[in-house]
């Protein structure tokens, strides 16, 4: 939804809630978007931030672990004679 912000003025309480339903709201000034109204997402507390980055690291470190050697990696590029394949 495209509203100039002198329109906006008188209708911001219902702006706000249809941005906090998802809706795209643009404001704009003479015919050219200026700002847009976005809703805040919860954001998680420290506590579980740094619980999700316990497992991040984990499983991340369990996975470069069953990964090829990093000497053998680019080795698919090249045919026998070293020749980009």
């Amino acid at each position: 939804m495209d509203i100039s912000v002198s329109d906006a003025k008188a209708l911001l309480s219902d702006l706000v809630r249809r941005a906090e339903h998802g809706e795209d709201v643009v404001l704009t000034r003479h015919g050219r978007a200026v700002a847009r109204l976005i809703a805040i997402v919860d954001h998680p507390s420290a506590a579980e931030r740094a619980a999700l980055l316990d497992v991040i690291r984990r499983e991340g470190r369990a996975h470069a672990m069953s990964g090829p050697a990093a000497a053998r990696s680019q080795d698919f590029l090249y045919d026998s004679s070293g020749l980009p394949a």
